[in-house]
């Protein structure tokens, strides 16, 4: 059975969120390619054929394939003014029933990171999780000594849970992970004493 295609457009103050297209292929193998020691430490180890055409294309049916079905929200970060690609996110994942979750993984280029592009990203992916997507919880996860990372999440709202050990394979080794979460209905912290 085939699955209408669906399209998915997220606007922030300076950026188009959306899905990969083949015609992205030059523009971010390009950005990988020169941000690649900025990005290796902190991703899985890349496949020979990571850069390649094919590669890429198998991730531009994925991402179509993973929108349609609803089990994930791959987007590419487009600056509107001069239309540069400055990096991706996927809301990952995607659970239904009684979890309503989804996990984010995201990287951003070299030459855009700490100039607030991730944080307006994150909000913006996140807004959409809750308000169109009716997500109840995002989870998120990096290596503890990711300052960027952290502070990018926790800038954006998420809060701290703790540390999954041998969570993920990076750089070709299983690394333990800090955990964070941003809730819809979140009351962490909060507290109803003295509210009459």
């Amino acid at each position: 059975m085939l699955l209408p295609k669906r399209k998915v457009r997220i606007e922030t103050e300076r950026m188009t969120l959306r899905p990969p297209v083949h015609s992205d292929y030059r523009d971010w193998s390009s950005l990988r390619l020169h941000s690649r020691d900025f990005l290796q430490p902190w991703e899985p180890t890349w496949a020979s054929d990571h850069l390649a055409r094919k590669a890429f294309t198998n991730r531009v049916y994925w991402a179509q394939r993973s929108i349609n079905n609803g089990s994930a929200l791959p987007l590419f970060l487009i600056r509107r003014d001069d239309q540069a690609l400055l990096g991706a996110i996927t809301l990952d994942n995607i659970r239904r029933g009684p979890a309503q979750a989804g996990t984010l993984g995201y990287w951003i280029g070299e030459p855009y990171a700490r100039l607030g592009y991730m944080r307006e990203t994150i909000l913006a992916v996140v807004h959409h999780a809750f308000h169109k997507l009716d997500l109840s919880r995002i989870e998120a996860a990096c290596l503890p000594e990711n300052t960027a990372s952290r502070g990018v999440l926790e800038k954006a709202g998420f809060k701290y849970e703790g540390v999954a050990q041998s969570y993920l394979q990076i750089d070709g080794r299983w690394r333990s992970h800090v955990l964070y979460s941003s809730l819809r209905m979140d009351r962490r912290g909060r507290t109803d004493v003295g509210q009459a």
